[in-house]
């Protein structure tokens, strides 16, 4: 019995020796962060959410996303939009090293552009809106080739500036 309890303790000691350990700076709030996530949200003078998710989704929609999850008591929308993602100096690569050494070289093939949006009311008046887009792209061999955080200002500029205009028009029965 004392051998088994003995055993037992140092199967356990090993296995949590193998434990990976979280480097601390994963833990550590990145100083691009707060401009990120200022570019990623806005405040809109209205408590309604159900409106905002509504002018939200009608903003997404006519940028081509389809609505894939919604609870409107969480104040979430998740959409997405596949396009193309093919790109001219890849296939142009991909002929050379074929015609050079005879291997087949995968390149960028489809695109799923992803959009969360939450809604938060902050104030009796007062709520705000953030939103992140993702992007996954998949090789011509099936195989995801890259996952990245889309930050572009001039993206998030445009969302905002038509989700605003949808709010407004809203609001005033237009």
């Amino acid at each position: 019995m004392r051998a088994l309890a003995l055993s037992l303790t140092c199967v356990v000691l090993v296995a949590t020796g193998c434990v990976p350990r979280v480097p601390p700076e994963a833990l550590t709030l990145q100083p691009e962060a707060a401009s990120l996530r200022q570019l990623q949200t806005r405040r809109f003078d209205t408590s309604n959410e159900n409106e905002l998710l509504q002018a939200s989704l009608a903003v997404l929609q006519d940028q081509g996303f389809e609505l894939d999850e919604a609870e409107s008591r969480l104040g979430l929308l998740v959409a997405s939009k596949t396009r193309d993602a093919s790109d001219a100096a890849q296939i142009a690569g991909k002929i050379l090293v074929a015609a050079l050494v005879s291997q087949n070289v995968p390149v960028d093939d489809t695109q799923r552009i992803r959009v969360s949006l939450i809604t938060r009311v902050i104030s009796p008046k007062e709520s705000t809106v953030r939103i992140t887009f993702q992007r996954i792209v998949w090789n011509d061999m099936g195989q995801i080739s890259r996952t990245e955080s889309l930050e572009d200002p001039e993206l998030y500029q445009i969302f905002f500036f038509k989700l605003s205009k949808a709010v407004f028009l809203e609001a005033h029965g237009i």
